[in-house]
């Protein structure tokens, strides 16, 4: 009885006068915490408390008697009290309110650009906040699908941290952060947005309260388990977008060396981590739906040197086909891919690299979206004051081609970010920017190759120097 007294005397009642103190202080609860929540807590603690005292005096009466119906009761009691104790932290957790001038949510390339175009421009310590699920400072996503994966010199946080290659003087450790009076809220999940209230709830009950909000929130990697495929569960099925999936594929790669890899896309996903498998000694078969890999940006010329380069260095393609189904071995783990066309491939290792889907799911029916993004100006204002949208998950007008376009690249999310934060600043100091002029640009790189790709895919291209008897043992070509 002791512990029991011990909860509810001390704990639970510094809670609810805490808590009482804090609720009918507060006039603005609206978006911030339900009332009735509050006043049922408050009144289940003081329900508690009479229901201990008669038990309490229970035990005083029958001490030299304690029967199995009254230790029955404690223990109800006590867990009771419990739970009240977690419910009770998680409603004072509500009223503890961050307060930024600026909050940033999202953790990646975008995020980690933003923060340091607001240092360039004038940052004050505590003006700003990053508030990342994800458990690291933002760092370069790109490296994950390639040198991450090496079997030698692989690369390693703290080495690709944002702007690395950018600005070596600058690289964005944690400690930058510090130094610069930036808070960094890590592995912190915001589970709720309400832009009218401009109020951000985490996973923890914790508010955080801002003037001006940057969305940065990125894309998801899209699964086969989102269309039901059957056996998409299974062991040893890979899906790749942060480094935590990255680290578990470089796992399971050491757990079946020199195995039997199946990529599923023909993207710069699908290239970049096949390529890498390869390098790994892996058997590696690519499988892809459309007639060329990279459709959506390589002619069929083009195409045809890489897939040709990719079958030399031992890839097998089975285009124009999708994955149907997995089957497992007898520890559930993935062993058999079954194709649309009928074949089926043997797989120790796969990786599922299909496109992204833009993390737009917090502001829905607050603000205009438009291709499964969220719309933008071109200074990267939503339809919301004082909210601005950035990277991924950015609808934005391509002044040069004069339409609405969403962009999932490296180039446009640091771009993005700087100009957005350059709109922020000048719009405070009384001026005004010009709108975002963006040339579209990807690049990527497999094996000893690589590429830059600027511009729209249209029209017919004409190949400069003949990509089929090079002058160097290396062969290069340009397309215009």
């Amino acid at each position: 009885m002791k512990v029991l007294k011990s909860i509810i005397s001390e704990e639970l009642n510094r809670l609810k006068k805490d808590i009482e103190l804090k609720f009918y202080a507060e006039h603005r609860l609206s978006g911030i915490i339900e009332k009735e929540e509050v006043i049922n807590w408050l009144s289940n603690v003081k329900g508690i408390n009479s229901e201990i005292q008669i038990i309490e005096q229970d035990i005083e009466k029958h001490k030299y008697l304690l029967s199995a119906n009254l230790g029955k009761r404690v223990d109800e009691k006590t867990k009771e009290a419990q739970e009240l104790l977690q419910t009770g932290r998680s409603h004072r957790l509500k009223f503890e309110e961050k307060h930024f001038k600026y909050i940033i949510v999202g953790g990646g390339i975008a995020a980690g650009h933003a923060a340091r175009e607001f240092t360039r421009k004038g940052l004050q310590p505590g003006e700003l906040a990053i508030i990342s699920k994800e458990g690291v400072a933002p760092y370069e996503r790109p490296v994950l699908s390639k040198s991450y994966l090496f079997p030698n010199g692989a690369a390693r946080l703290p080495s690709f941290h944002v702007c690395v290659g950018d600005d070596e003087k600058e690289r964005q450790l944690p400690q930058w952060y510090v130094n610069k009076g930036i808070e960094l809220f890590l592995g912190t999940e915001v589970v709720k947005a309400d832009l009218a209230s401009r109020t951000l709830t985490v996973a923890n009950g914790r508010i955080f309260m801002y003037r001006i909000l940057i969305i940065a929130t990125g894309s998801e990697a899209i699964k086969l388990t989102d269309f039901g495929v059957q056996g998409a569960h299974a062991k040893n099925i890979f899906h790749l977008r942060e480094i935590s999936d990255a680290d578990e594929l470089v796992k399971g790669m050491k757990r079946k060396k020199k195995g039997k890899a199946v990529v599923i896309g023909g993207g710069y996903i699908g290239l970049e981590v096949a390529s890498a498998m390869r390098i790994n000694d892996f058997e590696v078969s690519m499988v892809y739906p459309e007639p060329w890999f990279m459709h959506g940006l390589f002619t069929p010329a083009i195409a045809s040197f890489y897939e040709k380069y990719f079958s030399d260095k031992g890839i097998k393609l089975f285009k124009g086909t999708v994955v149907v189904g997995f089957e497992t071995a007898s520890n559930e783990e993935v062993k058999i891919v079954k194709l649309k066309n009928g074949q089926v491939l043997l797989a120790d290792v796969v990786v599922v690299g299909i496109g992204g889907r833009p993390l737009t799911t917090l502001f829905k029916g607050q603000v205009q979206e438009e291709q499964g993004g969220i719309k933008t100006n071109g200074l990267f204002r939503t339809s919301v004051p004082d909210v601005y949208a950035v990277g991924d998950v950015a609808t934005f007008p391509v002044k040069r081609y004069g339409d609405l376009r969403r962009v999932e690249h490296v180039d446009h999310a640091r771009k993005s970010a700087g100009h957005a934060v350059g709109a922020i600043k000048a719009s405070e100091d009384g001026k005004s920017i010009g709108e975002y002029d963006y040339l579209p640009s990807f690049n990527s790189s497999y094996f000893d190759l690589s590429w830059c790709f600027y511009g729209d895919n249209v029209g017919e291209p004409m190949m400069f120097w003949d990509k089929s008897t090079p002058s160097t043992t290396k062969p290069k070509f340009v397309t215009y």
